[in-house]
């Protein structure tokens, strides 16, 4: 199962969501997405590394362990508010719950993708996408 598809079942299920998977999926890749349909979660998690207060929710996603939680309203300052508002018109709900249901999905599939290694190894490793995030910070 693809990482859209897995975000767009999350999200149906968790805001119990009358809308097609296709349409959540649509909607989800233009919020998070990687220009070819899909999402870009090396992207989003290098964007997360650069916020200092966000970045230890990466190792959390990314890592063993428990995942952190990441509140509504980091994530509307992570994605955008106008992005937020985009994806709730487009799966037809209203901002302040897609940005929930988004911060609740996001560390679910963050940590699905990333077992097995096959997200940290495209970002070069934990130590790598946090080595990228510190360049930025220098």
């Amino acid at each position: 199962m693809e990482i859209s598809e897995i975000g767009a079942q999350l999200l149906s299920e968790n805001l119990g969501l009358d809308v097609d998977a296709n349409t959540i999926a649509t909607a989800l890749s233009g919020l998070l997405g990687d220009g070819q349909g899909g999402i870009d979660l090396a992207g989003l998690a290098n964007k997360m590394t650069q916020n200092g207060d966000l970045g230890s929710l990466v190792s959390s996603w990314l890592g063993d362990g428990a995942n952190g939680a990441i509140s509504a309203d980091s994530l509307t300052g992570l994605l955008g508010e106008g992005g937020v508002a985009s994806f709730a018109q487009s799966v037809g709900i209203d901002p302040a719950n897609a940005a929930q249901g988004l911060a609740d999905m996001l560390p679910q599939v963050m940590d699905q993708a990333s077992s097995g290694g096959s997200l940290l190894e495209a970002a070069g490793g934990l130590d790598g996408l946090l080595g990228a995030a510190k360049s930025f910070l220098s």
